[in-house]
């Protein structure tokens, strides 16, 4: 049955993306006429160590001797373009060079694009693709990469364990591709362009998230370390009588080990996440 026509809490969605993402998320769901709250279940922040401020600043300086730049998620790409200056001046006079711009999946090619890149030089997996991630995205991009080719990827401090716009690939999933490029002969460096923590849930928030757990209520998980986070808030919190929506086998995998009742898992696409609340028992 529809959840369209249904916006009881036991028919609810919780969106545990950072918060500028799961506003949007939740605005949008609301559209198609599915209840949703927001719990944003991971922090995001611009980088406060010296070194790494230092090392992104470089990084923007550089752009155009790359081949191309991998951005993780929507957010490595807004911190990444942050500055004093227009994007138009952050130099990105790259674009009109051979540096292309990667992405995982549409979330990230959306903000490439509301950043002043051309659709023309931004990569992104294919839309038929049963996964938006690493994998995929080398898919498109392998025949690019020669011998001697500088790659940026650009992350989160921590190594951004699942980027919040697209994929839950993890970790392991850069440290993949950063494999693949230099297996092709390529040169991978990393930059780090924010900051990701666990937030400090409210007392509402806390109540929110407990009753969330045994209401019915759906959530909606775009990132293992949103699960680690969850359970890291409530410790001892019976999972049993929950249910989740992951975007990612690894989600699932820590959705089960958190000990959720229910895990169904489905593209991270915004229609196919529509789609499946709208399928779910």
């Amino acid at each position: 049955m529809s959840l369209s026509h249904h916006t009881s809490p036991a028919r609810r969605a919780i969106v545990t993306r950072p918060e500028r993402d799961a506003a949007k998320w939740v605005v949008g769901l609301h559209a198609r006429g599915i209840e949703a709250v927001a719990l944003p279940l991971i922090a995001i922040a611009g980088c406060s160590d010296p070194e790494a401020v230092a090392a992104l600043r470089q990084a923007r300086e550089g752009w155009d001797t790359y081949r191309a730049v991998m951005f993780v998620s929507a957010n490595a790409v807004r911190y990444f373009f942050e500055s004093n200056r227009p994007p138009a001046q952050l130099a990105l006079g790259g674009i009109a060079t051979k540096t292309r711009a990667w992405s995982p999946g549409p979330g990230t090619a959306q903000a490439l694009r509301e950043c002043g890149l051309p659709a023309d030089r931004i990569d992104q997996p294919a839309a038929t693709a049963g996964q938006f991630d690493s994998e995929s995205l080398w898919e498109q991009v392998q025949p690019q990469v020669r011998p001697g080719d500088r790659i940026l990827i650009v992350r989160g401090s921590q190594g951004d364990a699942d980027g919040p716009g697209d994929t839950a690939q993890g970790g392991t999933g850069r440290e993949w591709l950063a494999q693949q490029i230099a297996a092709a002969g390529g040169q991978v460096e990393f930059v780090a362009a924010y900051e990701r923590c666990a937030p400090q849930l409210t007392p509402e928030q806390q109540a929110l998230a407990t009753g969330a757990a045994t209401d019915g209520s759906l959530w909606l998980f775009s990132s293992s370390e949103a699960v680690a986070h969850l359970a890291a808030a409530l410790p001892g919190q019976d999972w049993r009588d929950a249910r989740a929506l992951v975007t990612h086998p690894r989600i699932a995998q820590a959705a089960d080990a958190a000990g959720f009742g229910a895990v169904r898992q489905c593209r991270p696409a915004f229609d196919d996440v529509v789609a499946s609340i709208e399928s779910h028992p």
